[in-house]
């Protein structure tokens, strides 16, 4: 049937609305090998990162196939087109497993074929060979596998899967050039690399035969290397002398200036010297004059005394005979006799097999190891197409495992909206100020992140994670879609538990300000209101009590002067006016009947238009709440309705394609607020409850008096009170009013 819908027309899509937006269903297998057919605007994102995510990495690396840490919508296609190719029926994917049946692979073609092959051999290495169905367990250690094996078709060949002497020269190889890693787990060589190797061995073997070929470039024989070492060595120096000579018998006036200079020794003098000394070594040879020989011994500059004795040593004496000079004609001789063996130096080949020696590079040259090790590194890689098949057993058990679960997190986001399992952007859960937060993402950066969160319009707390046991850290950010946020402080801990359920110390670092809940909005005025009243009565009773000590200290003062006018007066400063403990002093009771009187004015005509409401008395005093409450919780709705998943995502580099909507009930379930078990009984007594309580007694006289205030202002007695209370009140509110 559903072939028949396929080709009668278009395929028909399923679709659900959550977060404000349609989002396609995967139903069955079918929906899934269609998937590159759906409209990419009806996808909930375009890519995704590879890390920071509760799915298999390995998984994610293999979809991944430019290797540059992220998915595209692209690769999810090909991974899904890929899987269903390979299974008999693409509806196993529909059905939760950790495991491949064998009789699932669809084996009607050459590559299903190979991969039954390679999961057959793989549960017979594991010793398994009786296994009707092959799992992730199975698969995840490749190297276990391949390593029961000399060849694994990756043509990468290891000194242990060889015997001697192929064996030493793969290890020379490593040594020299560095080695590449073997399906097994184990160093070996390719063949780019072992070709490079035996050009650089027949290389350096080449240029070490014309030395044996060509005596011109061994004036010395065997000695001639390190007599060239004291040649070059003294070369520049013997240059720059004769040099100087040339130009004095040039010019004989030049030869003063061509010595150094006396106020060069002057200079030298004043410092503590050695034979090495830069300036020493700066000097010419020997001293400059008009054909003069140099000398090889006595007369030498002292910072090149050793150089000269060596050149003397070996490079004089075998050529010239035992001097204790050398002339100019001398010097061309040793030149000319040198020049080859310097040019042959020069035409080295700079390679890394030097370092094995010229014996053990003709050994391997001679022993027919490169045909050798070239056919047994063939022999490996022909067998490439069937262990490339192992590999795509372990791809195609982790796709059936985890690629529904992708596609619901990527082209939908089923997980997230439907509450049956967390989403795999969804880190774990963050436990704090008696709730718990859903939606915990890993953060990598929180700065970055902070610049496209606000966005969300929700209140985010963002905190360090750290697992002091194995010294892991990380950043998470949690929305809380839920409760109130008077506790909620930068500096608060917490305990989160991240995917796979380990505990980590939790830190707020940073909070983003956004409403949370109608209820908080609700209390919102009042809290406000409570905390202004607090803070004028604060200021105003600081400011009293300051007046009314400074004009203490001044009486003080003043009568300590009447008293006495013989001694002088103390200053204002010096005089202390204890305050009695555990009583109000005069500015905090002059500041409270301030207060008292601005909040009677205040509230005097809406108290009294509203007891003037009768029988509609309950009505205003809804009308009363909604109209102060009333526009916070406007504000706060509007906010709550604009809360949007895309920013927190995007800020961690998803491409959301669509505005993930988190609405007010949604939030609800997102926050969890603390509740007592079913069943559960409360003992309601507390026997450390505030009895006595100094601030709740003012605050209640305060209100009791402007209530009693405001309603005598009314004239509401009569209505309200017995005749009993009328007796008792009116008398002291009558002589208030005619104070004031």
């Amino acid at each position: 049937m559903e072939k028949a819908n396929e080709e009668a027309g278009p395929r028909r899509w399923n679709f659900f609305r959550a977060g404000g937006f349609d989002q396609v269903k995967f139903d069955t297998g079918a929906d899934i090998a269609a998937l590159g057919e759906l409209d990419q605007k009806l996808w909930m994102a375009l890519s995704c990162p590879t890390h920071g995510l509760s799915l298999d990495p390995d998984t994610l690396a293999l979809i991944d196939g430019d290797k540059d840490g992220r998915i595209r919508a692209s690769e999810l296609i090909a991974a899904a087109q890929w899987t269903v190719e390979r299974l008999k029926d693409p509806d196993l994917l529909m059905t939760p497993g950790d495991v491949l049946p064998l009789d699932a692979i669809n084996d009607a073609t050459p590559d299903g074929k190979r991969i039954l092959a390679s999961a057959k051999r793989i549960l017979a290495s594991l010793g398994k060979a009786d296994a009707t169905a092959i799992g992730a367990e199975d698969t995840a250690d490749t190297a276990k596998v391949f390593s029961q094996t000399d060849f694994n078709g990756d043509g990468v060949l290891p000194a242990e899967s060889t015997e001697e002497p192929t064996a030493s020269v793969i290890e020379d190889i490593i040594e020299c050039l560095g080695g590449q890693t073997d399906r097994s787990g184990k160093p070996g060589v390719n063949q780019e690399t072992a070709d490079r190797f035996f050009a650089e061995c027949q290389a350096y073997a080449d240029w070490q035969r014309q030395a044996d070929e060509r005596p011109e470039l061994k004036p010395l024989g065997e000695a001639t290397a390190d007599a060239a070492t004291a040649f070059a060595a003294l070369r520049p120096k013997i240059e720059d002398y004769f040099v100087r000579c040339r130009l004095a018998a040039f010019e004989p006036r030049s030869a003063d200036a061509l010595n150094p200079d006396e106020k060069v020794f002057s200079t030298l003098a004043a410092k503590e010297l050695t034979a090495a000394a830069l300036e020493v070594a700066a000097l010419p040879l020997a001293r400059i004059a008009a054909e003069r020989p140099l000398p090889l011994g006595e007369g030498v500059n002292p910072a090149w005394a050793a150089a000269a004795a060596a050149f003397r040593a070996q490079v004089v004496a075998p050529l010239l005979g035992d001097a204790a000079t050398l002339t100019e004609s001398q010097w061309a001789v040793l030149q000319e006799k040198f020049a080859p063996h310097f040019a042959w130096r020069d035409a080295k080949p700079v390679v890394s097999v030097e370092k094995l020696g010229l014996d053990r590079i003709r050994t391997i040259l001679s022993g027919g190891q490169r045909e050798t090790l070239t056919g047994l590194i063939a022999q490996d890689k022909a067998l490439e197409p069937e262990f490339d098949a192992i590999a795509s057993v372990d791809r195609l058990v982790r796709y059936r495992r985890d690629l529904l679960r992708l596609l619901n997190n990527f082209v939908s986001f089923r997980d997230f909206y439907s509450g049956r399992r967390k989403a795999i952007f969804q880190a774990g859960t963050l436990y704090l100020d008696q709730r718990s937060c859903e939606l915990c993402i890993h953060v990598d950066d929180v700065a970055k992140h902070l610049t496209m969160s606000h966005l969300s319009r929700s209140f985010l707390i963002y905190c360090d994670c750290v697992r002091r046991a194995s010294g892991e850290r990380m950043s998470i950010v949690a929305a809380v879609t839920d409760g109130e946020s008077d506790n909620l402080t930068v500096g608060r801990n917490g305990v989160f538990y991240d995917g796979r359920g380990r505990d980590w110390d939790a830190t707020v670092v940073k909070i983003v300000e956004n409403p949370i809940s109608i209820r908080e909005a609700f209390w919102g005025p009042y809290k406000r209101a409570i905390r202004w009243v607090e803070e004028q009565v604060a200021k105003r009773a600081a400011a009293a009590d300051t007046a009314a000590v400074d004009k203490l200290k001044t009486t003080a003062v003043e009568s300590v002067a009447a008293g006495d006018a013989d001694q002088p007066a103390p200053p204002a400063s010096a005089v202390h006016v204890p305050t009695p403990k555990g009583k109000f002093d005069i500015g905090t009771i002059a500041a409270l009947g301030v207060a008292v009187g601005g909040i009677t004015a205040a509230l005097g005509a809406l108290l009294n238009s509203f007891f003037g409401l009768g029988l509609w008395m309950p009505l205003g005093f809804v009308g009363l709440v909604f109209m102060i409450s009333g526009p916070s919780m406007l504000i706060a709705a509007l906010k709550l309705r604009q809360r949007n998943l895309g920013p927190l995502l995007d800020a961690n580099g998803w491409a959301v394609n669509a505005k993930a909507k988190i609405n007010i009930p949604f939030g609800q379930a997102l926050t969890g607020m603390p509740k007592l078990p079913k069943g559960a009984r409360r003992d309601l007594t507390d026997h450390f409850a505030e009895r006595h309580g100094r601030r709740r007694a003012i605050i209640v006289a305060i209100v009791v008096l402007v209530l009693l205030v405001v309603v005598w202002h009314g004239g509401a007695f009569d209505r309200w009170l017995p005749e009993w209370l009328q007796s008792s009140i009116v008398p002291p509110m009558h002589m208030l009013k005619l104070k004031h």
